[in-house]
Protein backbone atom coordinates (compact mmCIF):
# COMPACT_ATOMS: atom_id res chain seq x y z
CA UNK A 1 0.00 0.00 0.00
CA UNK A 2 2.94 2.05 -1.04
CA UNK A 3 0.35 4.95 -2.97
CA UNK A 4 -2.38 4.82 -0.02
CA UNK A 5 -3.76 8.73 -0.07
CA UNK A 6 -2.28 9.11 -3.91
CA UNK A 7 -5.30 10.06 -6.22
CA UNK A 8 -4.19 9.22 -9.82
CA UNK A 9 -6.28 9.68 -13.19
CA UNK A 10 -5.70 7.52 -16.34
CA UNK A 11 -7.58 8.95 -19.48
CA UNK A 12 -9.48 7.10 -21.77
CA UNK A 13 -10.69 7.44 -25.28
CA UNK A 14 -12.25 4.85 -27.88
CA UNK A 15 -9.24 3.04 -29.73
CA UNK A 16 -6.90 3.03 -26.48
CA UNK A 17 -4.34 0.45 -26.24
CA UNK A 18 -5.91 -2.42 -23.88
CA UNK A 19 -2.84 -3.21 -21.60
CA UNK A 20 -1.56 0.80 -21.47
CA UNK A 21 -4.72 1.31 -19.39
CA UNK A 22 -5.11 -1.90 -17.65
CA UNK A 23 -2.11 -2.20 -16.49
CA UNK A 24 -1.40 0.78 -14.84
CA UNK A 25 -5.15 1.00 -13.61
CA UNK A 26 -5.07 -2.27 -11.80
CA UNK A 27 -1.15 -1.98 -10.83
CA UNK A 28 -2.33 1.63 -9.02
CA UNK A 29 -4.99 0.12 -7.11
CA UNK A 30 -3.04 -2.70 -6.23
CA UNK A 31 -0.36 0.04 -4.59
CA UNK A 32 -3.19 1.40 -2.27
CA UNK A 33 -3.95 4.89 -4.78
CA UNK A 34 -6.93 5.70 -6.19
CA UNK A 35 -7.38 5.46 -9.50
CA UNK A 36 -10.10 7.66 -11.27
CA UNK A 37 -10.81 6.76 -14.98
CA UNK A 38 -11.55 10.25 -16.97
CA UNK A 39 -12.92 9.92 -20.56
CA UNK A 40 -13.20 12.65 -22.90
CA UNK A 41 -16.73 12.54 -22.42
CA UNK A 42 -18.30 11.74 -25.95
CA UNK A 43 -19.43 8.52 -23.79
CA UNK A 44 -19.64 6.66 -20.85
CA UNK A 45 -17.87 3.45 -21.45
CA UNK A 46 -15.07 3.25 -24.10
CA UNK A 47 -13.05 0.63 -26.05
CA UNK A 48 -9.73 -0.48 -26.38
CA UNK A 49 -8.02 -1.26 -29.49
CA UNK A 50 -8.56 -5.19 -28.78
CA UNK A 51 -12.14 -4.73 -27.98
CA UNK A 52 -11.67 -4.64 -23.88
CA UNK A 53 -14.26 -2.14 -22.90
CA UNK A 54 -13.78 0.36 -19.75
CA UNK A 55 -16.20 3.05 -17.78
CA UNK A 56 -15.27 6.28 -17.35
CA UNK A 57 -15.30 7.52 -13.77
CA UNK A 58 -15.95 11.21 -14.61
CA UNK A 59 -15.42 13.17 -17.43
CA UNK A 60 -12.68 15.76 -18.40
CA UNK A 61 -14.93 18.52 -17.96
CA UNK A 62 -15.89 17.55 -14.13
CA UNK A 63 -12.40 17.46 -13.02
CA UNK A 64 -9.72 19.96 -12.21
CA UNK A 65 -5.52 18.81 -11.90
CA UNK A 66 -5.19 19.81 -8.45
CA UNK A 67 -7.89 16.71 -7.54
CA UNK A 68 -4.80 14.65 -9.20
CA UNK A 69 -1.10 13.46 -7.68
CA UNK A 70 -0.64 12.16 -11.33
CA UNK A 71 -1.97 12.10 -14.98
CA UNK A 72 -1.44 9.16 -16.91
CA UNK A 73 -2.42 8.69 -20.64
CA UNK A 74 -2.20 5.41 -22.37
CA UNK A 75 -1.42 4.96 -26.38
CA UNK A 76 -3.35 3.19 -28.95
CA UNK A 77 -4.89 5.58 -31.66
CA UNK A 78 -6.57 7.46 -28.09
CA UNK A 79 -4.48 10.24 -27.94
CA UNK A 80 -5.23 11.30 -31.10
CA UNK A 81 -8.83 11.52 -30.31
CA UNK A 82 -8.38 13.05 -26.51
CA UNK A 83 -6.57 15.71 -27.96
CA UNK A 84 -9.67 17.28 -29.96
CA UNK A 85 -11.47 17.72 -26.47
CA UNK A 86 -9.98 21.13 -25.07
CA UNK A 87 -10.90 20.05 -21.35
CA UNK A 88 -8.51 16.92 -21.48
CA UNK A 89 -5.50 18.72 -22.92
CA UNK A 90 -6.17 21.58 -20.43
CA UNK A 91 -6.17 18.71 -17.68
CA UNK A 92 -2.63 17.43 -19.09
CA UNK A 93 -1.06 20.98 -19.21
CA UNK A 94 -2.45 22.08 -15.74
CA UNK A 95 -1.25 18.76 -14.07
CA UNK A 96 2.24 19.58 -15.53
CA UNK A 97 2.14 23.22 -13.96
CA UNK A 98 1.11 22.58 -10.67
CA UNK A 99 3.99 19.68 -10.95
CA UNK A 100 1.57 17.04 -10.19
CA UNK A 101 3.46 13.43 -12.59
CA UNK A 102 2.43 13.43 -16.27
CA UNK A 103 2.84 10.08 -17.10
CA UNK A 104 2.55 9.22 -20.84
CA UNK A 105 2.99 5.97 -22.79
CA UNK A 106 3.57 5.05 -26.56
CA UNK A 107 1.21 7.51 -28.68
CA UNK A 108 0.06 9.27 -25.45
CA UNK A 109 2.55 11.72 -26.52
CA UNK A 110 0.75 13.66 -28.93
CA UNK A 111 -1.52 14.76 -25.93
CA UNK A 112 2.34 16.00 -24.58
CA UNK A 113 2.54 18.13 -27.71
CA UNK A 114 -1.11 19.60 -27.74
CA UNK A 115 -0.88 20.47 -24.33
CA UNK A 116 2.48 22.34 -25.23
CA UNK A 117 4.42 21.40 -22.55
CA UNK A 118 7.37 19.81 -24.40
CA UNK A 119 9.61 22.52 -25.44
CA UNK A 120 13.26 22.01 -23.74
CA UNK A 121 11.97 17.83 -21.81
CA UNK A 122 13.51 14.79 -23.09
CA UNK A 123 10.86 12.09 -24.04
CA UNK A 124 10.31 8.35 -25.22
CA UNK A 125 7.65 7.41 -27.34
CA UNK A 126 6.66 5.06 -29.77
CA UNK A 127 9.19 5.87 -32.66
CA UNK A 128 6.30 6.82 -34.92
CA UNK A 129 5.70 9.79 -33.41
CA UNK A 130 9.41 10.45 -32.59
CA UNK A 131 9.25 13.43 -35.13
CA UNK A 132 5.60 15.06 -33.55
CA UNK A 133 7.55 15.31 -30.38
CA UNK A 134 11.03 17.04 -31.82
CA UNK A 135 8.64 19.30 -33.72
CA UNK A 136 7.01 19.94 -30.56
CA UNK A 137 10.11 21.02 -29.15
CA UNK A 138 11.48 17.56 -27.36
CA UNK A 139 14.37 16.29 -27.45
CA UNK A 140 13.58 12.56 -28.32
CA UNK A 141 15.67 8.94 -26.86
CA UNK A 142 14.92 5.44 -27.76
CA UNK A 143 14.65 4.17 -23.77
CA UNK A 144 12.18 1.97 -21.75
CA UNK A 145 11.52 4.88 -19.52
CA UNK A 146 12.64 8.73 -19.60
CA UNK A 147 12.04 10.76 -17.00
CA UNK A 148 12.69 14.84 -16.68
CA UNK A 149 11.23 16.39 -14.00
CA UNK A 150 7.55 15.47 -13.43
CA UNK A 151 7.30 13.98 -16.73
CA UNK A 152 7.41 10.19 -16.95
CA UNK A 153 7.51 8.85 -20.67
CA UNK A 154 7.58 5.29 -22.39
CA UNK A 155 7.58 3.52 -25.80
CA UNK A 156 5.42 0.52 -26.02
CA UNK A 157 3.48 -2.03 -23.86
CA UNK A 158 6.46 -4.48 -23.06
CA UNK A 159 8.08 -0.92 -20.94
CA UNK A 160 4.90 -0.89 -18.98
CA UNK A 161 7.10 -2.92 -15.91
CA UNK A 162 9.67 0.20 -16.21
CA UNK A 163 7.19 2.82 -16.66
CA UNK A 164 5.28 1.97 -13.75
CA UNK A 165 8.54 1.32 -11.19
CA UNK A 166 9.13 4.94 -12.35
CA UNK A 167 5.35 6.25 -11.91
CA UNK A 168 5.51 4.89 -8.93
CA UNK A 169 8.24 6.15 -7.22
CA UNK A 170 7.41 10.06 -8.76
CA UNK A 171 4.01 9.28 -6.71
CA UNK A 172 6.07 7.94 -2.98
CA UNK A 173 8.22 10.88 -3.52
CA UNK A 174 6.10 13.76 -4.26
Amino acid sequence: MRLKGKRVAILVENLYQDLEVWYPLLRLKEEGAEVVVVGSGSAKTYTGKYGYPVEADRSASEVKADEFDAVIIPGGYAPDIMRRYPAMVQLVREAHEQGKVVASICHGGWMLASAKILPGKTVTSFSAIKDDLEHAGATFVDVEVAVDGNLITSRKPEDLPAFLRATIAALEAG
